[in-house]
């Protein structure tokens, strides 16, 4: 079958399932901003598509999210015309409706099949809308109607797509009910043969000193530094965990923007807001011990979770990071917060532990317990690599299940767009 990928960072969630299609003999195009000139990747043909216009000054707040989604989707839609006259028909879209790409391909190729890879719909309920007090941005009923009107590009897929796919059900059940009959829950996938303990891994610094497993390293991620994935909380930790485990060192990665949330005030980034917060708390010999690394390349990062003695992961209930579950490969052992996307990955003191996302003295106190505990580290360290590799595995359970999916979406009668 023909099988056109829509992604503005192709090749995104597709990365795997692009090249598996074609593996197994299909023909898989991919429309997407990211490159200037037609190419292949993994034998994808990928083709070009430009984003026209810009925003309306002065347009109405709640409307200027939708209108950027309006942009890329009508952008996208013009190469999909351009595409059908030259005689091209997809049987299978894929695509990640989040940037509003797809939004009128049904209208191109009625009789194509539209699979969204749905991420998360926006909730306006407490839970989501104010789980974290300090960055509640509005109690009032703005935040709420602000919210509501982002889920305008969620409401218009919906019309049109037969058939989503979500990674963990935590986010497919952020989806309304009319969509749950189409929607089926399955992960990207871990590549557990690549991300996989490794008692020799060595972490180069900065600085060029290396950390070993012999080291007692404590690792967080974040793709962004920001508060949506806890930042705040464990910097605020910090002071503490440094005075308690004197021979500890810190490795943080991650970048100085925004991927989830709103921004920074005064033109500042969140990481640095926090270690001005925190850092005359902090002596200077301690202070040595703390290393950002930023971004860095995957090899980097795989080492960085194979020195692991502890891992932390906090985040708001939102969308689950595939940090998490790399480091559950790698055997770490994991702290992480008891909210709702971990839950569904992990479990209390089966497969590490958990605390209150807002506890900071239970985490300083949990941290402690489990590096002066290495029979415990051990034991949750090897069942959380076993579980993602009976769970979460790429190539034995998540890639043949969106392959399936794939082809039960073929499969379906279109669903046309509503007159």
């Amino acid at each position: 079958m023909k099988v056109l990928c829509i992604h503005q960072n192709f090749p995104g969630q597709y990365k795997h399932l692009a090249p598996e299609l074609i593996r197994l003999g299909h023909e898989v195009t991919a429309l997407t901003p990211k490159v200037k000139e037609p190419t292949t990747w993994n034998g994808v043909e990928v083709l070009p598509y430009q984003i026209r216009g810009s925003s309306t000054q002065g347009i109405h707040p709640y409307l200027t999210d939708f209108e950027t989604k309006i942009l890329r989707g009508v952008s996208c839609c013009n190469a999909a015309l351009a595409l059908k006259t030259q005689g091209y028909m997809p049987d299978v879209i894929l695509a990640h409706h989040g940037w509003g790409e797809s939004l009128f391909l049904k209208d191109v190729w009625p009789e194509a099949r539209l699979g969204l890879y749905c991420e998360l719909y926006h909730r306006t309920s407490p839970d989501f809308l104010s789980f974290d007090p300090e960055f509640a941005k509005d109690p009032s009923l703005r935040d709420v109607q602000r919210i509501r009107m982002k889920n305008l590009n969620n409401r218009m897929h919906e019309e049109v797509m037969d058939a989503g796919i979500s990674p963990t059900r935590f986010q497919a059940g952020t989806f309304p009910a009319a969509w749950q009959d189409r929607l089926t829950v399955a992960h990207d996938g871990i590549d557990t043969d690549l991300v996989a303990p490794s008692p020799d891994a060595r972490l180069t610094l900065d600085g060029g000193e290396v950390l070993t497993r012999d080291d007692e390293v404590i690792t967080f991620i974040n793709r962004n530094l920001e508060p949506y994935r806890g930042y705040h909380i464990f910097m605020r930790a910090l002071p503490e965990i440094l005075r308690r485990r004197p021979n500890a060192r810190i490795v943080l990665i991650g970048g100085d923007e925004v991927s989830y949330g709103a921004k920074a005030p005064d033109s500042k980034s969140w990481k640095q807001i926090f270690i001005d917060e925190v850092r005359g708390q902090i002596p200077d010999a301690d202070w040595a011990r703390v290393h950002f690394l930023g971004r860095v390349p995957y090899g980097r990062y795989l080492s960085m979770l194979q020195v692991s003695r502890v891992h932390i992961y906090l985040t708001y209930p939102f969308v689950l990071s595939w940090s998490l579950l790399e480091a559950m490969s790698a055997g770490c052992a994991i702290l992480a917060s008891d909210t709702a996307p971990v839950r569904e990955a992990l479990t209390e003191d089966e497969t590490g532990w958990t605390v209150d996302f807002f506890d900071r003295g239970a985490l300083i106190d949990r941290l402690c317990a489990l590096l002066d505990n290495p029979a415990t580290r051990a034991r949750l360290g090897g069942a959380a690599r076993a579980h993602v590799q009976g769970t979460y595995d790429l190539r034995r359970h998540c890639l043949p299940k969106h392959v399936d999916w794939v082809t039960r979406l073929a499969a379906l009668e279109p669903r046309p767009p509503r007159d």
